[in-house]
Formats: C-alpha cells, sequence, structure tokens
C-alpha cells in the first residue's frame, strides 16, 4: 500500500534532481526549460496526493491550472528559442549576453 509518505518522497526527488539539473548545466536553454517542467510536475504530484489522502478535488483541479500554465510556458519558451537560434545561431546561454540594453 502506497502511503502520503511515497507520494512526498516521490515529489521531493524530482524536483531535486530538476534542482540539480539547473544547477549543473546553465548553458544549454532546452535542459533550462526541461527541469523547470520537471520541478513544476514534482509540484503537481504532491497536489494530487494531498488532494487524494484529504479527500478533496480542489488540489486536482488546482493541477489542470497549473498543467495549463505550464503548457503556455514550454510553448513560449520553445518559441523564443527558435528565435534566438535563428538570429544568433546559438542556444548556449552564455552567448546570449548581447540581448542586454
Amino acid at each position: 500500500m502506497l502511503t502520503l509518505t511515497h507520494f512526498l518522497i516521490l515529489g521531493a526527488l524530482l524536483f531535486a534532481v530538476s534542482v540539480v539539473g539547473i544547477f549543473l548545466n546553465r548553458k544549454n536553454l532546452i535542459i533550462i526549460l526541461m527541469a523547470i517542467e520537471l520541478m513544476l510536475l514534482a509540484v503537481n504530484i504532491n497536489f494530487v496526493a494531498f488532494s487524494h489522502y484529504m479527500n478533496d478535488t480542489a488540489g486536482q483541479v488546482f493541477v489542470f491550472f497549473i498543467l495549463t500554465v505550464a503548457a503556455a510556458e514550454s510553448a513560449i519558451g520553445l518559441a523564443i528559442l527558435v528565435a534566438l537560434f535563428r538570429n544568433l545561431n546559438t542556444i548556449n546561454v552564455t552567448e546570449l549576453d548581447h540581448l542586454k540594453g
């Protein structure tokens, strides 16, 4: 039988992997976006777990709103990534410093 602790440990591990992914790889913009999406999914696991164990559907409804925002965020992020690659021929974050005002 899976308990709330199992789901919280899974969510914490996924969140930790995504934080490590961001800190270890600060150059590739695609991996940074994937790590941010993994953070959102880890939070969603916690919402669903708490919602299930408290017999309340509010957490599950809130997950749909988070998934909608995450989909919009990834679409906008990938669109910016494509535009940057077309203009600069790179997605290396360290080479994007000339975009500063």
